[in-house]
């Protein structure tokens, strides 16, 4: 549901072709939620079939420039103040931090620096985007870069989360769990009908 909302939304400042709507996503909404061209194109369809957007005008070489309708501008609308964001349900990255007990200590803290270091190489890039985008008054670099602002106080705090839980799979607590979950599993071996 959401590209649908993306498109439309990007709609909704103004008509666009789908190659101008693959540039402002590869500029704009690609952090937040990437699309292929083949994805952008389909979407197009069905929001035209759905009578969302429409057709405004013809190009050349079969270019189609798009633009919303009442019912597109009322739907985004709808989604915006009604729908409640699912936000993100699974996080493959966090569900092996339950279970680093299992590895060393080494390869536990190795993994959570590597995280770190992953939430690093994030905010330098949306760092080097908020230096090198034209920051204008239109509506989509307004909210980007409200949109943007988050992403870099999210991977800051990331990574300051993973160095600090790097530290804590080396204390003594963490060691001594990891022991006895290591314990118990072997204890479980050994007695296979306990």
């Amino acid at each position: 549901m959401s590209l649908r909302h993306a498109v439309l939304g990007l709609l909704a400042e103004a008509p666009a072709s789908g190659y101008d709507l693959m540039k402002l996503f590869n500029a704009s909404l690609s952090n937040v939620w990437p699309a292929t061209q083949s994805q952008v194109y389909g979407e197009l369809t069905k929001l035209t079939t759905a009578g969302l957007v429409e057709v405004a005008a013809h190009g050349p070489r079969g270019r189609k420039e798009y633009a919303i309708t009442d019912d597109g501008m009322a739907e985004l609308h709808h989604w915006l103040t009604e729908v409640e964001p699912s936000g993100p349900q699974r996080h493959d990255g966090l569900l092996r931090v339950f279970f680093l007990g299992v590895v060393t200590p080494l390869e536990a803290q190795t993994y959570l620096l590597h995280q770190a270091e992953r939430a690093a190489r994030t905010r330098a890039t949306l760092e080097h985007i908020e230096e090198t985008a034209e920051w204008d008054e239109e509506m989509i670099s307004v909210y980007g870069r409200i949109a943007l602002e988050y992403g870099l106080r999210m991977s800051a705090t990331q990574e300051e989360w993973a160095r600090w839980a790097a530290d804590e799979v080396t204390s003594a607590k963490a060691r001594k769990a990891s022991e006895l979950a290591k314990s118990q599993h072997k204890e479980g071996r050994q007695n296979p009908e306990a």
